[in-house]
Parts: C-alpha cells; structure tokens; sequence
C-alpha cells in the first residue's frame, strides 16, 4: 500500500485559529485510520484505538468508521470507550482497585490482568458481573526495542507483565483465553519481529492454547516508510501457525501527524540571547518535551543558527526550566505572531495539566470541507475543579 502524503492545510486557516489551540486535521486522521483499516483487511488482525494514545472523542464517528474498538487503561477510559465509540471495548490495567472491578467488568469485552494475583482476585468477580467477558494475562517477554528506558515496558525490575518464572501454569490452564504484550514504543515492523521471536521462544506452549494474542501498541504504522506488508505477513503467519486472532493496539498511529499545537508570542526578552515567550508551556501542554526530552519540530523554524533569527522559546509557567527550545527563523519573530508546533495531537493534549494556573489550550478541528470547528474552549472551572 502506497500511503498518501500528508498535506497539512492549517496555514490556510491559521488566522482564524485562537491560541492556544490544538488543531486536529479531519483529511489527516481519515488518511490515517484508512491505513490502519487497510491492515485490518489484508491481516485479519481486529485494530483497537489506544485511548492513552489519542482521546479527541469528538472524532470518535469517524474513528468507529474504520476501527474494532478501544482499548482501556482503567475505568474511565473504559467508560468513555463505552459511551463515544461504542465498539469493542478492551480494559487493562498494572492493578485493578476493588471498588471499580465489577463496573469495568460489565463495560469490558476484555480484560487483562497484570498479574496472576489480581487474576486470582478477580476472575470470579469478572466472570459473574459478566460472563461472557474474555479473560487475558500481560506477559513479559523481557525483550524490548523501545528507544528510553523511560518507555521500556520490558526493563529490569518493570512493574508490567508476567515473566516466564514467574508464569502460574495452573491459573493459566483455569480461565485465559488470551496473552496481552506491550513491548514497543514508536518501533518498526522489523521490531515487532524481534519481540515476536522472543515472546515465542518463552511462551509459545501458551500462546497454542490461546483464543486471542495481543500484540499491543507501539507500532509506527502510519509513519513514512514503515513497512506495512511485513507488518501484514508477520501478523497472517502469526495467526496461523497458532490458530489465533491477533489484536493491535495502536495510539500514536491514529494520531500520527494529523494535527498541531498553535500558540502565539505573547513577549520577547533578551539575556544574552532573545527569549520569545510563548502563550503555551512545555511543562503543562507538552510534558514528553521535558520528559523524553523530545524537540517538537516548529513550522517555517531550524535548529539555532540555521536561520538568521535564533530565539529561545520559553513556556508562560513559573517553572525555571519551562523551555521548549531554541530555534531560528528567516525572519525576526514579534508579539503576536502565531508558531504552529507540529504533531502534537497524539499523546500530548492527554497529558495535559492546568499546572500554575495555565489555561488548557482548546480543542479544535479542521473539518474535511475546510471549515473550523472549536470542540472545547477550557475556562476557569476547570482548573478550580481540579482543586479543593
């Protein structure tokens, strides 16, 4: 499958848009979830939306267009999958509290267990809230190809999964119907097949007497140059060597590239550089730049010294360290002027907090017919009832 080119239509509307806003591009997503569809079709693999990834349920009819479900991290995604997607509707989570148990239960066609300890606990709870609802157990594979500690799954000592020595055969045999791993982070299909290789060399006697095996998220399906056919094949003679239907469960792939961040230059200041100071902030609106670090790649800018005019672009927080990055452009910036920070649809406005007082920046959408529609303008309340 030739995957079309991105062509993002924000400047024409740019304008228009009232910062700070995310902007999520309609044409964009479609383009992506109509790859992921094409994966569906060709691999037999059934695509849930990993809603830690990308949430903007406003987008969600287009989405249930094109995608099996969602997949949950705990109640409340759960909860939104349920009532905004209103496919299938898978819930894991590192531990389930007692007081949420049976409502994800009743919610969930899935549900997967981070250890045999909570299988224990819960199965019976599970199973007589809802008993059709299929049962799984993450593993651990010990075997990774994220690219930071920071979001390796499989790291010494990680809290997620089962690993081989600790595997209970005998709970296993009781009730599981399938096997759930995450072992990836923005990774190729190249990557997939080396985890795959060693969640086979540890598992594979499961893994035959499974209904369903979970490939989790990860995959980098929509960016350029991933190879899609690969991925395809690695899933058809997965699912057929075991007699599995296989799930993945991408976020980032929704989101991938479909939309940005526009804020605007509210001040420039110089201490031995100049300092443009933005109506966003790093530390509230696009956390994994100072938790990676990752570098947001700006519209129109260069790395420092490439362009004539090189600035500093600093967050509107109190924090010290609140910088997103130093940049330069072919013309000096001034108060007012808009920075479009691309890619910032997936896993950032998720993360987003109302630290310091800093408004939330609005949700948005750039619909296929060239329109704008602002989702949701955040006010006062919403931070005041984030407190007490």
């Amino acid at each position: 499958m030739k995957k079309p080119d991105k062509e993002s239509k924000i400047e024409s509307i740019l304008e228009l848009i009232e910062t700070p806003s995310y902007v999520c591009e309609e044409e964009l997503l479609k383009q992506n979830l109509q790859t992921l569809a094409y994966v569906k079709q060709k691999s037999g693999a059934k695509i849930l939306l990993a809603l830690k990834g990308f949430a903007m349920w406003s987008t969600f009819g287009l989405v249930r267009e094109y995608l099996d479900g969602a997949c949950a991290s705990g109640l409340w995604e759960a909860k939104l999958a349920k009532e905004e997607l209103g496919k299938e509707v898978h819930t894991y989570s590192p531990a389930f509290k007692e007081d949420e148990i049976e409502q994800i239960a009743s919610l969930s066609d899935h549900i997967v267990f981070n250890s045999f300890g909570q299988l224990k606990r819960y199965k019976t709870i599970v199973k007589e809230v809802n008993p059709n609802i299929s049962i799984g157990i993450r593993i651990n594979p010990e075997f990774s190809a994220a690219p930071a500690q920071l979001y390796n799954p499989c790291a010494p000592f990680s809290r997620l999964g089962v690993t081989l020595k600790e595997f209970k055969k005998e709970e296993f045999d009781s009730i599981i119907d399938g096997l759930h791993f995450h072992a990836l982070c923005e990774e190729s299909a190249d990557s997939l097949e080396k985890v795959l290789k060693a969640v086979e060399e540890k598992f594979a006697p499961y893994i035959k007497r499974c209904k369903w095996v979970n490939f989790g998220g990860g995959h980098h399906i929509t960016k350029e140059g991933y190879d899609i056919e690969k991925l395809i094949s690695i899933i058809l003679e997965f699912s057929k060597k075991y007699g599995v239907e296989v799930y993945l469960e991408p976020g980032e792939a929704v989101g991938w590239e479909t939309g940005p961040l526009v804020a605007s230059v509210i001040d420039i200041i110089e201490n031995g550089m100049k300092i443009a100071i933005l109506d966003v902030s790093a530390e509230a609106h696009m956390p994994d730049v100072l938790a990676m670090p990752y570098r947001p790649r700006i519209k129109g800018a260069a790395a420092p010294h490439k362009k004539r005019y090189t600035y500093r672009l600093g967050g509107n927080s109190c924090l010290a360290g609140d910088i997103i990055g130093d940049y330069s452009f072919d013309q000096p910036l001034n108060i007012g002027d808009k920075i479009v920070l691309e890619d910032m649809i997936h896993y950032t406005f998720v993360k987003n907090t109302t630290f310091n007082g800093l408004r939330l920046p609005s949700l948005a959408l750039l619909k296929s017919d060239g329109t704008l529609k602002v989702v949701r303008k955040f006010g006062y309340e919403d931070y005041k009832n984030r407190l007490s």
